[in-house]
């Protein structure tokens, strides 16, 4: 077994930075061998700042270099599959972010090539290797709660991102790019969904109208053992990023997130103040770490992967579903 894997990094935009950082110094196991962006400036700069070997512009150069063991793909969810599919011809290792892909066809050319390749793949949802997530489904599984019954899940950004990123052809759309998150943890803590019904609306930044998207939307998930569940998503929390989830048991209710990013309360006459968290950067920093942990540590031990391509094709069949139903003003079978 090799002391430490080589990785190649995809994609080197904002979240692409963090992760070439996290492998090259945060992720006993690994090191950053390489980086590739079609900015090949971007691709440059994070190889001079992190010590990565080589930088280049075409991911083809990238991961059929034999000196790489592994291809972490941070491009944006559009290009996944190229990525994905290059990587698995390759015979490389395969981290890929969420979600999967934009289209249920291009997930089924990803999952193809990953079975016939044999190589190994594992699917980024964060969420579940935040310390919270991953104490509250061990709760589940022991039965702390008795039967779950209820999902209520709750996602805010603090504000927009870019309208042309909010374009449903680049983010996939609210329920893709947000939601998927939520979809992922119902699934993980409750079961398969069987229909969904959702509703929503540009409520909060007119100038996303005409776009195709929403900024605030409701779905409620009905689980094929009978449970239901509710996930709220708004682009606008202002006073903060929350994430929030509560699972009601027979016996029992878990609550995870919070809101206030210091351990500090500020009291004055008639008011008791903290601050928030800032954004997904904060909140999930160490969950991002602790997956790419995961992933090497699975590599060089040939352990399973916990998050793999059929996990992703069902939460996004959910995500689609939900976008179906906010459409159509219906309810919509998964």
């Amino acid at each position: 077994m090799k002391s430490k894997l080589n990785m190649g990094l995809v994609g080197a935009g904002r979240m692409g930075v963090a992760y070439a950082r996290y492998l090259a110094w945060r992720v006993p196991g690994a090191t950053l061998y390489a980086v590739s962006d079609v900015r090949l400036e971007a691709a440059e700069a994070a190889r001079a700042e992190t010590g990565a070997a080589k930088a280049c512009a075409d991911f083809h150069e990238l991961v059929n270099d034999p000196a790489i063991d592994a291809v972490v793909v941070m491009t944006p969810t559009k290009l996944h599959k190229d990525v994905v599919v290059a990587a698995a011809r390759a015979g490389k290792a395969i981290f890929c972010e969420k979600p999967l892909s934009l289209a249920l066809a291009d997930a089924q050319i990803m999952k193809d090539e990953v079975a016939k390749s044999g190589v190994f793949f594992q699917l980024g949802f964060m969420r579940r290797f935040d310390p919270g997530y991953a104490a509250a489904k061990k709760k589940i599984d022991a039965g702390a709660i008795g039967k779950p019954c209820v999902f209520k899940s709750t996602s805010k950004d603090k504000e927009r991102p870019s309208v042309d990123y909010l374009r449903p052809e680049n983010s996939g759309g609210l329920f893709i790019d947000m939601g998927i998150h939520d979809f992922d943890l119902a699934r993980w803590f409750m079961g398969e969904v069987e229909s969904v019904y959702s509703t929503g609306g540009v409520l909060a930044y007119p100038e996303m109208k005409g776009i195709g998207d929403w900024d605030n939307a409701i779905t409620n998930l009905r689980f094929k053992n009978g449970c239901i569940g509710l996930v709220s998503l708004s682009r606008n929390g202002i006073y903060g990023y929350g994430i929030h989830t509560e699972v009601v048991g027979t016996e029992g209710t878990l609550q995870i997130g919070y809101d206030r990013e210091t351990p500090l309360l500020v009291m004055t006459k008639d008011t008791i103040a903290h601050d928030t968290v800032p954004g997904f950067y904060e909140r999930f920093e160490n969950a991002y770490i602790a997956q790419l942990q995961n992933f090497v540590e699975n590599l060089r031990t040939n352990h399973a992967p916990p998050i793999t391509v059929d996990d992703g094709i069902a939460a996004q069949q959910i995500a689609i579903a939900a976008t179906t139903s906010c459409q159509e003003n219906r309810v919509v079978e998964v």
